[in-house]
């Protein structure tokens, strides 16, 4: 029998900050789905927040309460921002490179809806590929790649441990503690910026077993991504673009943001997203990012992976603009827990980073302040599991499998069209009928002949719909359009 003292399900941020934080004495796994630089942590470009020192926290919590439409929990955001001086002396410590000025300072960007600058950033624009990478190096514990979790054994409150195809071989790993650390939900939309690998399994998992999830309603949209592409993930446009003063206009060059607020480009995600969705349906224009402002060496240095990305596309940069829309991007919403990562009502269990609703984002996230929840509220969540007693009683027999019926033959047809619908009915701008649409082709879905991934998504999928319909008010990220009667 595999029995480890920890399992950690998900190699990001949160994962492996977890895993950097736990004693090598331990026993530890780490998992995760397919090749570990596999996820968003990789993908995030812009930073990571901190607040720069004691007398900017409250101006931090501040602006991540407005951010949130004050549906914060503010204790959590609280934390969030005291932690954040700790985590980043703990990195510099420990050595990561993060971006210094001449003089060896550390360099901070402003993004929108910050008061100040105050993100930190690495590698010009590859801020979550260094940390990965980074993390990766300094975890001291087994990583187990091509680990597709797709059960938790939970019993009588508690959870024993996990079932998993490894290497495509059903496998029962058991463990005294399971965090949660598998990111948001993000291949539930036709147009999102998250790696293949995130497709809200372990939600579903948990709406199954009856875990709460909350703030589903919540799904935040970045304004400027960059969608001609035939993949599933399309390319981001860091918000550090706009931080630094690039534009967005229309065919003719207008600037029609300051028409939607007056901060212009540099109002929240939610406002710029809508912004740019209602004015594409209102004018049928297409809507560009404009960076001809820039100095060209400037540029290349600040955002070598942009300009490196671009380049293989044809467009060079800052001379061209580029195309974009809003899409799909980060979960603000998602497995309820405690300020320490513990999950209600279930011993063994814990969640962190995008996979958990800790309260900190509210109705919509303020720009980079993902990769520090992640981290903070990963120590916090390694923290309890190392003041919780091991648990010393016996372990029950799990007997259901479904190792036979992960896929089946119509799987990618209905998962193609479930993310039309809800890129369509449950994305920017919502309404009532259209979230009834998606809730009927989702319950009919479920009563086909499917496999066990694509249930889960459904179920996940489920609970963004039913939270929509649940919340009749516009609030942050979540817009609902009054049909007339």
């Amino acid at each position: 029998m595999k029995r480890y003292d920890v399992i950690i399900i998900g190699a990001g941020i949160a994962g492996l900050y977890a895993a950097m934080n736990l004693p090598e004495s331990m026993k530890v796994l780490v998992v995760c789905k397919d090749i570990p630089w596999e996820c968003n942590t990789f993908y995030a470009q812009g930073g990571i927040v901190t607040a720069l020192n004691e007398a900017d926290i409250p101006s931090h919590i501040e602006d991540t309460l407005a951010a949130g439409a004050y549906h914060n929990i503010k204790e959590a955001v609280e934390i969030l921002s005291r932690d954040s001086l700790g985590l980043r002396e703990d990195l510099v410590e420990r050595g990561m490179p993060f971006d210094r000025g001449e003089d060896g300072r550390l360099l901070y960007t402003k993004e929108a809806a910050h008061s100040t600058s105050r993100i930190l950033h690495a590698g010009g624009d590859a801020t979550g590929r260094y940390m990965h990478y980074f993390m990766m190096t300094r975890n001291p514990h087994l990583l187990q790649r091509n680990t597709l979790v797709y059960d938790l054994l939970i019993e009588n409150g508690r959870c024993y441990g996990v079932r998993a195809m490894v290497n495509y071989q059903p496998t029962t790993l058991y463990a005294d503690h399971v965090l949660i650390a598998s990111g948001g939900v993000g291949s539930l939309y036709a147009y999102n910026t998250n790696s293949r690998t995130v497709s809200a399994d372990i939600h579903g998992i948990c709406v199954e077993k009856g875990i709460a999830l909350k703030d589903m309603e919540f799904m935040q949209f970045h304004p400027t991504v960059f969608v001609k592409t035939p993949f599933a993930r399309k390319l981001l446009l860091t918000e550090a673009l706009r931080g630094e003063g690039a534009y967005i206009v229309d065919e003719d060059g207008k600037r029609f943001l300051f028409d939607y607020d007056p901060r212009g480009e540099l109002a929240s995600r939610d406002i710029v997203s809508r912004a740019i969705f209602d004015y594409k349906r209102k004018t049928g224009k297409e809507v560009y990012l404009d960076f001809s402002m820039f100095d060209e060496e400037w540029f290349h240095r600040r955002f070598p992976n942009i300009t490196k990305t671009f380049e293989a596309l044809g467009y060079h940069l800052p001379k061209d603009r580029v195309p974009i829309s809003p899409a799909f991007h980060y979960a603000n919403g998602g497995i309820e827990c405690d300020t320490w990562g513990r999950i209600p009502g279930m011993q063994g269990l814990y969640v962190a980073g995008e996979a958990a609703r800790t309260g900190v984002h509210g109705a919509n996230r303020l720009a980079s302040n993902s990769l520090l929840e992640a981290a903070v509220f990963a120590r916090r969540a390694v923290e309890a599991i190392l003041g919780t007693p091991v648990h010393d009683g016996p372990i029950p027999r799990f007997e259901k499998d479904y190792d036979t019926q992960l896929h089946k033959e119509h799987d990618k047809s209905y998962k193609h069209q479930l993310r039309q619908i809800m890129w369509k009915d449950a994305g920017i701008i919502r309404t009532e009928a259209g979230l009834h649409e998606a809730k009927n082709f989702i319950y009919d879905t479920k009563n086909k002949e499917i496999g066990r991934l694509l249930e889960l998504r459904l179920n996940t999928a489920a609970a963004i719909v039913e939270a929509a319909l649940a919340r009749k008010e516009s609030l942050g990220s979540h817009y609902i359009e009054k049909e007339e009667s």
